[in-house]
């Protein structure tokens, strides 16, 4: 079966026809491409790396979804750290909007892990096992039977042994290299839970990789999106000089009037999106600076100046409207500059020196560990037998250090009572919670208007010494001996 051709298209993916434009970009290898390729294979590295890398004995990374801790440079974060994480978060939001506005999407260019393993792992390994460019297209033209043929087919076993490879890796900043090499060398039959999550994460990168590709910038990434409102005219962005470019013409020899634009259209042949830069600004540019290769080395070969597609901004390009010659010779030129200094590179770097510097205070001041006094379960208070009134409560204790304690739990204002505490002093592992259950039992005359008022002290032996003040409840002797129907227990 063959393909049907389509000659037009209405989208950068969609021909006129409604089906699927497979975008087969021929590679430019010019001074930005160098720089890229180097930087990818730097970051692919510190990718495999991380999960194996430990700091003060805690991974670099873990993210443990099950266990609802977040491990960060060794420093791990807790389901209590709601302020931290919020701050943190907050901090990583403001350095993206802060370097969209100096550099533009130099991210989904530059480093973001589809842009990186699409160009310099999967469409490489493509082009070599398809027959470059020309081969990918004509497989592409034969429909169906091209799937199956075995160029094809060996390029699908190859990616596949990558998404198994990279699934992994994926995985393990969330399960860590231990538990992920238990999964690996169980039987799927033992852990069919975890085998599950591996393989579906395998075939999500499968798919990503061979099927979704650049329709996952285009259609999933909202980031495209955001630009609109994160790029403004100062903003650097990989840019057509419309100016000097126009108006058109093709061949060497050059009519007089005619820009130096000579329609060549190897900024569209080489762009890894399908779009055509000199449309203007789009939201399907990543900023990859392909097109600014691909026109450089044209510019090289005509013997005019580079820079026609270059790094630049809105607000430089209109300055040099009417100099063209202004923004000849260089990748980042002309007369009218990037301006950092405006009002978002001001308000971005003084929020974020407030949320990240409010992010370091509250790690500094963080207390080693997390005290939780709780009600215990079923009635609030009971009336024993020989009158005493007994209030049960839970201590929760979370070890945040990075080694195991022994926390001691004793009762201010406990004259008249005694405590019973099973365990205590209470052992906590590091970055575990443990719970101790303590008996508060009472005569009945130490309760005034149904409350005692006391206070929980939890220390570990050394520098830190806890007080949680409490409020126990039991009967109201003023109105009578109500038994066990009294209030709800007291919160801290």
């Amino acid at each position: 079966m063959t393909a049907p051709a389509a000659t037009h298209r209405v989208l950068p993916t969609l021909n006129e026809d409604g089906s699927r434009r497979w975008i087969r970009p021929k590679p430019s290898h010019g001074a930005f491409y160098i720089r890229r390729r180097a930087l990818a294979y730097a970051l692919i590295v510190v990718f495999v790396l991380i999960p194996y890398l430990r700091v003060a004995g805690k991974p670099f990374i873990l993210l443990d979804l099950p266990r609802r801790q977040f491990t960060f440079v060794g420093v791990t974060f807790l389901p209590t750290d709601t302020l931290l994480l919020m701050l943190l978060m907050a901090s990583i939001l403001i350095t993206v909007f802060l370097l969209t506005a100096l550099f533009g999407r130099v991210w989904c260019g530059w480093g973001c892990p589809q842009t990186v393993y699409m160009e310099f792992v999967f469409r490489p390994i493509e082009r070599l096992l398809e027959g470059g460019r020309s081969g990918s297209l004509e497989l592409d033209r034969q429909g169906r039977r091209g799937q199956m043929l075995p160029r094809r087919l060996a390029k699908y076993a190859v990616f596949g042994v990558l998404s198994l490879f990279l699934a992994h890796t994926f995985l393990a900043y969330f399960v860590g290299v231990q538990q992920l090499a238990v999964w690996v060398r169980r039987s799927p039959v033992e852990h069919p839970t975890s085998f599950a999550i591996m393989a579906l994460t395998s075939a999500a990168i499968m798919l990503d990789f061979t099927w979704f590709r650049e329709q996952t910038c285009l259609v999933a990434c909202p980031y495209g999106r955001l630009q609109s409102v994160l790029l403004d005219r100062q903003s650097l962005i990989v840019a057509y000089d419309v100016n000097r470019g126009e108006p058109r013409a093709k061949g060497r020899v050059r009519a007089e009037g005619a820009g130096d634009c000579v329609d060549c259209g190897s900024c569209v042949l080489t762009c890894p999106t399908g779009i055509d830069i000199r449309d203007g600004l789009q939201m399907e540019c990543i900023h990859c600076t392909q097109c600014a290769d691909a026109c450089d080395d044209i510019m090289t070969r005509l013997d005019r100046p580079t820079g026609l597609i270059r790094y630049t901004s809105r607000a430089a390009l209109e300055a040099n409207a009417g100099h063209p010659e202004r923004s000849e010779g260089s990748a980042i030129a002309g007369s009218a500059r990037v301006r950092k200094l405006r009002p978002r590179t001001v308000l971005y770097p003084a929020a974020l020196s407030v949320t990240f510097g409010g992010f370091i205070f509250a790690l500094a001041t963080r207390a080693p560990a997390d005290i939780t006094v709780l009600r215990g379960l079923g009635a609030p208070y009971v009336v024993e037998a020989d009158g005493h009134v007994a209030n049960q409560l839970r201590v929760k204790v979370t070890n945040r250090s990075a080694t195991a304690h022994t926390y001691t739990i004793s009762i201010d204002n406990l004259d008249g009572g005694h405590l019973i505490a099973p365990r205590n002093p209470l052992p906590v592992a590091p970055g575990a919670t443990e719970i101790a259950d303590l008996f508060l039992v009472f005569p009945p005359d130490a309760f005034h208007d149904g409350e005692r008022r006391i206070a929980v002290r939890v220390g570990d032996g050394a520098s830190y010494n806890e007080r949680i003040p409490y409020r126990l409840v039991g009967p109201e002797r003023e109105h009578g001996d109500r038994g066990e129907h009294g209030s709800n227990g007291g919160t801290p």
